[in-house]
């Protein structure tokens, strides 16, 4: 059976794998790794022809992977993540009317906010957790640090050129619960099939905290 997801998907761990596969084939030895790791929330974003038929084989293959889908934009993508296996949403930004196919999926779902005005519009219809996209070149720390004295029932999951050494820094904010990025996915290590080194790069990410402390 798949494991439990929490009363909010951004407890699952402190960073979200945010993986692009361009061969569903590696998915599930990929998604191992990562859960071995300690990393059980994993993001397939629907950039690639191999997509949904990686989070079709992660969702039948590995139980304990919480998979879900990122990249979403349309209201068709919803469907076909969902029909595949995902078990939550990502999108890099939101529209009414993706909004409410998301809403109405009977799954989680993170809309991607860039602005204040965003965050506000999104807690005026009652969402309180939102993907924080492009974090780094929408003003990273400084910028979400601003955002929590005003509105602080908004959480975030930052994600956009966020590597280790910022993470914490991140993690440290009291709006942020975790961070997505994919610096523990090298290139040459999913090409060379070396599960080792990522499961390695995902414990040491799983172990990250505020401060750059393991937890």
């Amino acid at each position: 059976m798949p494991s439990a997801l929490p009363a909010s998907l951004l407890d699952l761990a402190p960073v979200v794998p945010v993986v692009v596969i361009e061969d569903a084939e590696r998915a599930v030895a990929l998604a191992r790794a990562l859960v071995a790791g300690g990393l059980p929330a994993i993001e397939v974003t629907l950039r690639t022809p191999a997509a949904l038929d990686a989070i079709r084989e992660i969702a039948r293959e590995v139980p304990d992977a919480v998979v879900g889908a990122g990249t979403v934009i349309s209201p068709a993508q919803v469907g076909d993540a969902v029909a595949a296996g995902a078990r939550f949403l990502v999108s890099p930004g939101w529209t009414d009317v993706l909004l409410g196919e998301m809403r109405g999926s009977g799954v989680p779902f993170l809309p991607g906010v860039s602005t204040t005005s965003e965050v506000v519009a999104l807690l005026e219809r009652g969402v309180r957790e939102m993907k924080f996209f492009p974090a780094e070149a929408a003003g990273g720390t400084a910028y979400l640090k601003s955002l929590s004295g005003p509105l602080p029932q908004a959480r975030f999951c930052p994600t956009g050129g966020i590597g280790p050494a910022a993470a914490p820094d991140y993690l440290a904010l009291p709006n942020v619960a975790c961070v997505g990025g994919s610096w523990m996915l090298p290139p040459d290590a999913v090409a060379q099939h070396d599960w080792g080194r990522v499961e390695a790069l995902a414990r040491a990410a799983a172990g990250l905290s505020a401060g750059g402390t393991c937890r």
